[in-house]
C-alpha cells in the first residue's frame, strides 16, 4: 500500500519547506504557532510507524526539530538522506549521534545560551531551598505538624561564606558562579580547562574540588568523560554536611551512590533537576525533606522560550533560504562576520560588548569537544 495514502493532509503552501518532528519539544508545543512559516511534519501525529514515516519523506526532509527527550540515532539519520541540519531545542547535544552527523556531513546546532539566565537563577534557587530546607518546611506546614510540634522544626544553613565548587565552567556555571560570589559565596570549579580570564580558584578535579567545598553545583555536559563522575568517592569528599545540586544531565552523577548517600545520612542534602531515568525517580528519595526534586524544567520560563523560539526559527531558515549555506545557524544576523575564539582573550573578556559587530563562535563554552565544534563550523 503507498505510504503516501497514509499521511496528514497538509493546509501548508506547497513551496513551503519541511521540518520534521519525531516528538514534540516543549518549546515547539508552546509556540506551534510561530513556526507556520514551515511545514511541520509530525511523526508523533502519523498512524505510520516511525520508520515508514521517515522513508515517506526521506528525499524532502532537511531539517529535523528535537528535543533531548527523544535519541537522534544513526539509525533516523540513516534514514534521511537528504537532511542538512539537526535542530535542538536543548542546550547539550549528547542525545545526537554527532559521529555520524560528522559522516553525512550534517549540521547541528541548539539554542545557544537562551536557557543559561534561567537554568542559572533556578540553580542558585534550588541550592538556597536545600540549605535553608524551604520546601521541607512547606511540607511541615502543610501537614498539620508546626501545630502538633509547637513551632519547631530543623535547622537550615546560611549560605553567606558558604564553599561552593562550580563542576563545569561554562555559559550557565559561570553565570551561577557570578550569583553566588554576589551573595557571599567563595566560589571555586573545575573545568575541562582553567579559565583564565576568570578570578575563581580551579582544581583539576572533581574529587579535589569537593574536598574544598560544601556544595558542588554541576552544570556541565555528559560525555563518557562525565558519566557517573560525581560517585561515592566524590560524596564522601564533600562530607556529611554537603549538599549536591544537578541543574545538568541525571547520568553524571551515579544515582544509586546517590541515593545511599543520602538514606544514609552521609551527604547533607541534595537538589536534582536531572535524573538518569527520566520521568523515573528513585522512590527513596520522595520522603526526604533535605532533597528538593524538579522536574528537569530549570530552563523552562516564558521569557526563555520566546527567545529559543526566535533561535529555532532563525537557524531553520538558514537552510530554507540557502540550501548551499555551510555557515551554521546562529541567533545573530547572517550577515555578521564570525569569529572563532577557542579560548578567551583577557581583553576579550573585558571588552566583549565592542565585538558586536561580528558573530563569535565561542568554542571555550560548547558542551561539544573543541574537534567537533571545529568541524561543525568548518
Amino acid at each position: 500500500m503507498d505510504p503516501e495514502h497514509h499521511l496528514p493532509p497538509s493546509s501548508k503552501s506547497p513551496d513551503l519547506r519541511q521540518v520534521l518532528v519525531l516528538r514534540p519539544p516543549y518549546v515547539f508545543s508552546v509556540h506551534e504557532q510561530c513556526f507556520s512559516k514551515f511545514q511541520i511534519l509530525k511523526a508523533y501525529d502519523s498512524p505510520l510507524p516511525t520508520l515508514d514515516f521517515l522513508q515517506a519523506y526521506a528525499q524532502s526532509v532537511k531539517v529535523v526539530l528535537c528535543s533531548g527527550t527523544l535519541p537522534i540515532t544513526a539509525d533516523v539519520i540513516r534514514n534521511l538522506p537528504a537532511l542538512q541540519l539537526i535542530v535542538s531545542c536543548a542546550t547539550g547535544v549528547d542525545h545526537i549521534d554527532l559521529a555520524e552527523c560528522r559522516r553525512h556531513g550534517i549540521r547541528v546546532t541548539n539554542i545557544g545560551d537562551a536557557f543559561s539566565d534561567d537554568v542559572a537563577d533556578g540553580a542558585v534557587g534550588i541550592l538556597i531551598d536545600v540549605m535553608r530546607r524551604i520546601n521541607g518546611g512547606d511540607r511541615f506546614v502543610r501537614s498539620g505538624k508546626w501545630k502538633d510540634y509547637g513551632g519547631t522544626y530543623t535547622l537550615g544553613s546560611k549560605l553567606r561564606g558558604k564553599k561552593v565548587g562550580i563542576v563545569g565552567l561554562g555559559n550557565i556555571g559561570s553565570r551561577v558562579a557570578t550569583r553566588l560570589e554576589a551573595m557571599g559565596c567563595i566560589v571555586s570549579y573545575t573545568s575541562k580547562q582553567r579559565k583564565h580570564s576568570t578570578p575563581f580558584p580551579f582544581y583539576p578535579n572533581v574529587l579535589q574540588l569537593a574536598f574544598e567545598s560544601d556544595a558542588l553545583i554541576i552544570c556541565c555536559a555528559l560525555t563518557n568523560d562525565t558519566h557517573h563522575m560525581i560517585n561515592n568517592k566524590v560524596m564522601r569528599a564533600l562530607g556529611e554536611k554537603g549538599v549536591i545540586v544537578n541543574v545538568a544531565r541525571g547520568a553524571i552523577i551515579n544515582e544509586a551512590e546517590l541515593v545511599k548517600s543520602l538514606v544514609e545520612g552521609k551527604i547533607g542534602g541534595a537538589g536534582l533537576d536531572a535524573f538518569e531515568n527520566e520521568p523515573n525517580v528513585p522512590k527513596e528519595l520522595l520522603g526526604l525533606d533535605n532533597v528538593v526534586l524538579l522536574p528537569h524544567q530549570t530552563a523552562f520560563t516564558k521569557e526563555s522560550f520566546h527567545d529559543a523560539t526566535q533561535i529555532l526559527i532563525e537557524a531553520q531558515f538558514v537552510i530554507v533560504m540557502d540550501p548551499d549555506h555551510h555557515q551554521s545557524p546562529s541567533s545573530q544576523s547572517l550577515d555578521l562576520c564570525q569569529v572563532l575564539v577557542l579560548r578567551q582573550p583577557y581583553v576579550f573578556s573585558v571588552h566583549k560588548q565592542c565585538f558586536s559587530k561580528f558573530q563569535i563562535r565561542k568554542a571555550y563554552d560548547s558542551p561539544l569537544p573543541t574537534l567537533d565544534f571545529l568541524h561543525t563550523y568548518a
